[in-house]
């Protein structure tokens, strides 16, 4: 770096500095790229709100939600994002985002402006074509909305000009909601993919407590997975394969404290069941790894090293992907979300009652649940049956 660019790279070098003592939350191969968008009054805010103690995955969203409104924002006027933001951005930042793909064919005007897009996409923060998902719009809208308070300001973003123009361009944008993963990880396909870790290496081992956990527990979250520690685990006393028989052989339980989730605080004391094989699984691969404190799952490396780190979020999605591969199926079709999924879309095919299966997932949403039994019952059922 030569010395005359260096006073200018200053500010942004001191960013980078201080978002590393974020590199827990924040993703690091983004640190270079938030330091750049991001003003040292943005850095302050996200670090406020680290030690305020808002949640890991809340302030990572946070983060790269303000990353891309200022990215936005700097190619759409010229300028960094005002604080607070007035009525008439927000009102453009929706019609940048949401817009009638009919009426675009038309006027190539409307919408986001072809450079904004372009330059957009070449930085890697537009990835999708045609308009955005009325949820990420609104997500976004909320995290500015967060940040403005969090800042002791009072943004526009309850203004009645806002959320009508909000909702009419949902209606001129229509778009087929997708689901986080395309088909569900039910019984079956989780029965190939541990195939796939049969091994006695230690990936393997990892791998498969991984996905038993991940499934067994009610279809844990991958943030969920990725943040368990040692400590969250507590052994219970065995329990009966078949609990009205007193017979039946006992089975290893034990029971993971969730703390703080998408859905639940720290102090709400959630917690779920586990038993039989996925106990089995979990206490081999602690035993193997030697891990009796910190992250239950770790990297390891080419050579066999575990890392003393937690993976990421990220890294269980990978890690689901490639044994998805590995066993011969579309890696395109299923993401960690489809082990939630096929928790539930099992538990229904399995006849296992709604609020039981609830208990175990930690699903607030009945309707969000119950969507999943819904379907199981219409393609199990004989209304769809009369003309075969």
């Amino acid at each position: 770096m030569s010395t005359d660019r260096y006073p200018a790279d200053l500010p942004v070098l001191k960013r980078a500095e201080e978002l590393d003592a974020l590199d827990a939350i924040l993703p690091f191969d983004r640190r270079d790229q938030l330091a750049t968008l991001l003003t040292d009054d943005d850095v302050a805010t996200l670090k406020h709100l680290a030690q305020e103690g808002m949640g890991d995955n809340t302030l990572r969203a946070l983060a790269s939600d303000l990353g891309y409104l200022e990215a936005w924002c700097q190619l759409a006027t010229g300028a960094p994002l005002p604080w607070p933001a007035p009525e008439s951005l927000a009102l453009k930042f929706v019609a940048h985002h949401l817009w009638d793909p009919v009426e675009r064919a038309e006027d190539p005007n409307h919408g986001m402006p072809a450079e904004v897009e372009a330059a957009l996409r070449a930085e890697g923060f537009l990835r999708v074509d045609g308009p955005h998902a009325p949820d990420t719009v609104r997500r976004r809208l909320t995290s500015w909305s967060i940040l403005t308070r969090w800042r002791g300001l009072t943004g526009s973003f309850t203004a009645p000009s806002l959320k009508t123009a909000l909702r009419l361009a949902v209606r001129a944008a229509p778009r087929q909601r997708r689901r986080k993963s395309k088909k569900a990880a039910t019984g079956d396909i989780l029965a190939k993919l541990l195939a796939t870790c049969a091994g006695d290496r230690l990936v393997d081992r990892r791998d498969r407590a991984l996905l038993l956990l991940a499934f067994a527990s009610g279809g844990r979250r991958r943030s969920e997975v990725a943040g368990l520690r040692f400590e969250d685990l507590i052994d219970e006393e065995p329990v009966r394969a078949d609990p009205t028989d007193a017979n039946s052989p006992p089975l290893p339980c034990l029971t993971i404290s969730l703390g703080r989730t998408k859905t639940t605080t720290a102090d709400d004391d959630e917690h779920v069941v586990l038993i039989g094989r996925p106990v089995i699984a979990l206490k081999h691969w602690l035993a193997e790894a030697k891990i009796d404190t910190g992250p239950v799952f770790r990297r390891i490396d080419q050579w066999g090293n575990i890392d003393r780190r937690a993976l990421t979020p990220q890294s269980v999605n990978f890690i689901l992907k490639a044994r998805v591969k590995q066993a011969g199926l579309d890696p395109e079709m299923f993401s960690a979300h489809g082990l939630r999924s096929g928790y539930l879309t099992e538990a229904a095919n399995r006849g296992i009652p709604l609020p039981e299966a609830m208990q175990q997932s930690q699903h607030k949403s009945v309707t969000q649940a119950a969507s999943y039994y819904n379907n199981a019952e219409r393609k199990n059922g004989r209304a769809a049956r009369l003309v075969i």
